[in-house]
């Protein structure tokens, strides 16, 4: 349970943040779980509005869902791409209903083949060989043992500088995310702090703005109390991605947690301008105003925390310190 004074800090992961427990001086760490990426991700990490989401998911070529799995993404980037080349949003439709009819265990083409594009033609790549989706036609020339390479993601042996380049692009994400998982996996079970940072370092090797990995690293590196380091992690995270309200959130974190007072009130504030609703960053505001006798700033970050979390321990503990606060100013 945390003391008066004493900061709610969180470790840290790939998304916005569940919020849990944690003793002073440990950062938040993120997860990896199966519904990982919240909207504001997926158009984050894509490089797509929310207009434009929102409009694939009217027209069918993407699930609409509040939270979306590493296979969405994949299929969103596989969109994306065919998009950037020109291809009819008519055609793209028309492709991913023929396949997913010849196909039968093809539920999702976007993520699970590779679909390239062919001037303003639509192609599924076999091997060396090649499939035309929407009539199918090709799909007779090749046994079954072929058809199934469709699972593989083969290799391309002729393409577009443009499409190698895409492909590789789709190749280090996957291959982030797999060190990423990896490397929460190893901190979870408990292996030596070495093998989560050699699989960070990992993801960070192949996507340099995989945000969610710097902090974990960062988050490492602040256990270790090498708060250099942590810090260095932290701002490289921020400059992966400026709108992640997580990076903030830690290096405030790491500032309250070496005094450094109206620093760690400019990353808080940060952090909540990205993600108003982010309770926990109330919850440190508050306890830093209590700090500096601030007992009126205080007073509003505990009222609004209560307002965004009524119902965890947490919420116990903040109650207790807004009604200290209340009998202090009364008592005035």
């Amino acid at each position: 349970m945390v003391g008066p004074g004493e900061p709610k800090l969180l470790h840290f992961w790939r998304s916005l943040p569940e919020k849990m427990a944690s003793k002073r001086g440990t950062p938040v760490r993120g997860t990896l779980d199966a519904g990982a990426y919240q909207r504001e991700d997926i158009q984050r990490i894509a490089g797509i509005t929310g207009r434009q989401l929102r409009a694939w998911e009217k027209q069918g070529l993407i699930t609409a869902s509040g939270s979306y799995r590493f296979s969405d993404l994949l299929a969103i980037q596989t969109l994306r791409k065919l998009r950037q080349l020109r291809i009819p949003t008519a055609e793209i439709q028309r492709a991913i209903a023929s396949l997913r009819k010849t196909l039968q265990h093809i539920d999702q083409p976007l993520s699970q083949l590779r679909i390239t594009a062919e001037g303003r033609k639509i192609a599924v790549h076999i091997g060396d060989s090649r499939m035309e989706p929407i009539t199918g036609q090709l799909l007779f020339d090749f046994d079954e043992k072929e058809i199934e390479k469709l699972r593989s993601f083969p290799r391309l042996s002729e393409q577009s500088q443009a499409q190698k380049e895409a492909d590789k692009e789709t190749e280090n994400l996957r291959l982030s995310e797999h060190y990423f998982s990896q490397g929460l996996t190893l901190e979870e079970s408990g292996a030596p702090p070495e093998d989560a940072i050699t699989a960070y370092q990992k993801a960070v090797e192949y996507n340099p703005k995989a945000s969610g990995a710097l902090v974990n690293l960062g988050t490492i590196a602040f256990r270790m109390r090498k708060l250099k380091e942590a810090s260095a992690l932290y701002m490289r995270a921020m400059a992966a991605d400026p709108n992640y309200p997580l990076a903030h959130f830690n290096l405030a974190n790491l500032y309250d947690e070496q005094g450094l007072m109206e620093d760690a009130r400019r990353h808080y504030l940060d952090a909540i301008r990205l993600n108003p609703r982010y309770a926990d960053a109330y919850f440190n505001l508050a306890l830093l105003c209590e700090r500096n006798n601030q007992l009126l700033q205080a007073t509003g970050y505990w009222n609004t925390y209560l307002k965004l979390d009524s119902a965890s321990a947490w919420a116990s503990t903040a109650r207790k310190q807004l009604e200290r606060l209340k009998r202090t100013l009364r008592s005035k």
